[in-house]
């Protein structure tokens, strides 16, 4: 039994790629689609969440949109993950630095996420779970951002339920060496590590590869910030660089 299309994901198995490059804003993946993809083809427009499908250098490749917060991304990574068979999920966005050395435009490869979500209690378990990166992604990562001279750093992002926080304690997100705040990669990083546990008639276990890139928009100690025009269409470098690594670069 097929169990597409979704309650959210308009696309019948097979118009999806097995490689998604997820971002928060739709017209961030209509940008993608415009100008990193051959011949793309929407796949989606359910509530306005962007999809499309074409190649980039040969390969075939989907970008589409996962919304803002961790419910909307763990709605669409887990529907991409288990009924489209999709096996690897990049997400591209924005986040704010809370180290001092790090500026708005460098790029945050997310090799581990904290979160102050509750989302990992559907798991039942008896201590703290750590979502953590697909290895193997991270290192393209890291190796394409030395090939192409971007200013980068690379360790734990704050996977944050608030955005606007009447109680944020960034100081101490600080001393525990986490390098930025974003909204998404933990739950993103969760839904990876269960789906690859999973068997059932509409996907095969295997391994799901998930990683996050972030381009700093803002310092939340500096006060440096980009506007929502240039957070739309001009963080290209992490664009670059998700591309380069899903396709073999």
């Amino acid at each position: 039994m097929d169990n597409t299309p979704t309650p959210h994901i308009g696309a019948r198995k097979g118009e999806i790629a097995d490689t998604v490059i997820m971002a928060g804003d739709p017209l961030r993946v209509k940008f993608m689609a415009e100008n990193y993809l051959d011949n793309p083809v929407l796949f989606n427009q359910v509530r306005g969440m962007l999809g499309y499908t074409g190649t980039h250098d040969g390969r075939r490749i989907s970008v589409m949109g996962h919304g803002m917060g961790g419910p909307s991304i763990g709605i669409y990574t887990y529907e991409l993950f288990n009924f489209y068979d999709v096996q690897t999920i990049v997400r591209v966005g924005s986040a704010g630095a809370i180290q001092e050395d790090l500026h708005v435009g460098d790029l945050v490869i997310a090799t581990g996420a904290c979160t102050n979500s509750n989302y990992a209690a559907q798991y039942e378990l008896t201590g703290t779970f750590a979502p953590v990166a697909d290895f193997g992604l991270a290192r393209r990562a890291v190796e394409a951002c030395e090939r192409l001279g971007y200013r980068h750093q690379v360790g734990n992002v704050l996977s944050s339920d608030f955005f606007y926080d009447a109680n944020a304690h960034n100081d101490r997100w600080q001393r525990m060496g986490v390098l930025a705040i974003e909204m998404e990669i933990a739950q993103l990083y969760m839904n990876a590590a269960y789906a690859s546990t999973q068997r059932s008639e509409f996907s095969n276990r295997s391994t799901k590869r998930a990683l996050g890139i972030c381009t700093v928009s803002d310092h939340l100690l500096t006060g440096e910030a980009t506007t929502a025009e240039e957070r739309q269409t001009t963080f290209t470098k992490m664009m670059d660089v998700a591309f380069a690594i899903t396709c073999g670069k």
